[in-house]
């Protein structure tokens, strides 16, 4: 069955040297392969495929999250490396771009080169 297996993340690209650069710059994922499918890395034990291809318009939904431990550590870290988090009028903490869901939840979002919304969250 599934729980056997571990989760592969898929996300498009319509430039692979960007992504790679996004990936593997800032986020600090392990770049392991890439051919003319797709660029892969390693995100912390899980593969993420950066798939090559036609273009695409991106979600404008979350398509690849991290659950952490410290969302403040995270966020701060991460605008050190040079991601931008994103701006949406609910979000309470202003500065750092962090939601506080009604359950006590932590919520940022940012995006790739490409405009894939990607999350870092926080529960419990």
């Amino acid at each position: 069955m599934l729980s056997e297996g571990k989760m592969v993340g898929f996300v498009p690209t319509n430039d692979s040297k960007k992504a790679r650069g996004f990936y593997e710059g800032k986020l600090g994922f392990r770049f392991v392969s890439e051919d003319q499918f797709a660029l892969v890395m390693n995100a912390h034990g899980n593969m993420i495929r950066i798939a090559k291809g036609a273009k695409f318009t991106p979600a404008h939904y979350t398509v690849l999250g991290w659950e952490v431990k410290d969302i403040v550590r995270t966020v701060t870290g991460l605008r050190q490396s040079g991601v931008e988090f994103e701006s949406y009028p609910f979000i309470q903490d202003r500065d750092l771009m962090i939601w506080a869901t009604p359950d006590g939840s932590k919520v940022a979002w940012f995006k790739d080169p490409d405009g894939n919304v990607l999350s870092v969250s926080q529960h419990g």
